[in-house]
């Protein structure tokens, strides 16, 4: 797929979904969504007054949880690509009577100073951007020495689990989208764009040529997601 081509297809298909994201979320993971975007928090270690960038934040929970860890004398900058998701996730977190900074922003080019945040997170966005060598190096270059980036991303799954993945993949997830987002088509898209995303081996090795020294990752689910954690050295 041509660069121009994957990027309009990407914008339509979060422009479809933004308003069913959350609720499509849970159904298609069962809620196990909740438990790895926790896990990530967790992992994450965030402390009062720290600098969080969210990057592909959507709909804005980690932003949320993020901005109870930092507290009043931290930040957290809410970003996506994409003015939907954006959109959806400003106004729950309004809901939520949480105003943080919110910024459409391509990953590939952040409109940030270097070395400026203590933590940077992205969450099920990674495989959608076409440069993924350059938007990791962008994420390393607006870490401050010693910062954190979180990459959680559905990943490649214990081969036990691949023909039974597979088969909830394409034959099940579209009908899902068709049946609650009136959208088959989006979701057949998230199927084929975690196949042609870097397992685990190949994004810890992509993330040490964006410069960070040290990475490791956690298999979540047999695989099913991985969160990858880079530290800025």
């Amino acid at each position: 797929m041509e660069e121009t081509e994957k990027a309009k297809r990407v914008r339509g298909v979060f422009d479809s979904v933004a308003p069913k994201y959350d609720l499509m979320n849970d159904l298609m993971s069962m809620g196990l969504h909740r438990a790895w975007k926790a896990y990530t928090v967790l992992v994450a270690d965030v402390r009062q007054g720290d600098q969080v960038l969210d990057i592909a934040g959507g709909t804005g929970d980690l932003a949320l949880a993020f901005a109870k860890k930092v507290g009043p004398t931290g930040r957290v900058v809410h970003t996506d690509i994409n003015e939907a998701m954006l959109s959806t996730g400003r106004n729950r977190l309004i809901d939520a009577g949480v105003i943080l900074p919110t910024l459409v922003c391509d990953a590939e080019t952040l409109p940030f100073p270097g070395g400026q945040f203590d933590l940077v997170s992205v969450a099920f966005g990674l495989r959608n951007m076409t440069h993924k060598d350059r938007a990791l190096a962008e994420m390393n270059r607006v870490l401050r020495p010693g910062g954190k980036l979180l990459v959680l991303e559905f990943s490649k799954v214990a081969p036990p689990l691949t023909k039974a993945y597979d088969w909830y993949s394409f034959k099940v997830l579209p009908k899902l989208g068709k049946l609650v987002a009136n959208d088959d088509a989006s979701y057949r898209y998230l199927a084929e764009s975690i196949r042609m995303h870097p397992g685990q081996e190949e994004l810890k090795t992509m993330m040490h040529k964006g410069g960070f020294g040290h990475v490791d990752f956690h298999n979540l689910t047999g695989g099913l997601v991985a969160l990858h954690v880079g530290i800025k050295c």
